[in-house]
């Protein structure tokens, strides 16, 4: 538990230094992230597998085919 506390005010310490610089870069970078993990992946990354199979086996199966066709195809 103490590597926890120790990593937490590792990284509280260097948060609370840092420039107005630093700082806006950061937020740069978080709003980016949402960006990209949360909007994108409503709009483009919907749960293609979960609505047309049921079943894991029937996924797996589709995915495996869908890779083996790819590969047949580009040789």
């Amino acid at each position: 538990m103490s590597i926890i506390r120790n990593v937490y005010r590792f990284y509280r310490d260097g948060f609370s230094e840092m420039s107005l610089t630093s700082r806006k870069l950061w937020l740069i970078l978080i709003v980016k992230l949402a960006i990209m993990f949360l909007i994108l992946k409503l709009f483009f990354f919907q749960g293609h597998l979960s609505s047309r199979f049921d079943s894991e086996e029937e996924k797996s199966e589709y995915v495996r085919n869908q890779l083996t066709n790819k590969f047949q195809k580009d040789e």
